[in-house]
């Protein structure tokens, strides 16, 4: 089992500053991420025991978006980055 990693939709979405919470750059961003697209990217590029929980982000709690908690052995970045990819080949 790897290290469980915290995955919010605001980290992949077009709308938001870098300092609002996105984690990608603006030309792999999501206008509208949905936390079931991620799901099933995270889980193409390898993380496993996907969970989506209601949690949202402690910035955007009003936003009620959800997150996702898999197991990763790797870096979070790394992570994100490869689901952003991933999510960019789709759109």
């Amino acid at each position: 089992m790897g290290t469980r990693r915290i995955l919010y939709p605001c980290y992949f979405n077009h709308a938001l500053t870098r300092a609002e919470g996105r984690r990608i750059s603006i030309e792999h961003a999501l206008k509208t991420p949905k936390i079931q697209e991620i799901e099933r990217a995270a889980r193409k590029v390898g993380a496993t025991n996907p969970v989506i929980e209601p949690n949202s982000h402690p910035a955007h709690w009003f936003r009620r978006e959800g997150r996702l908690v898999v197991d990763w052995k790797g870096s979070k970045e790394s992570l994100i980055k490869k689901v952003a990819r991933k999510l960019a080949e789709k759109s």
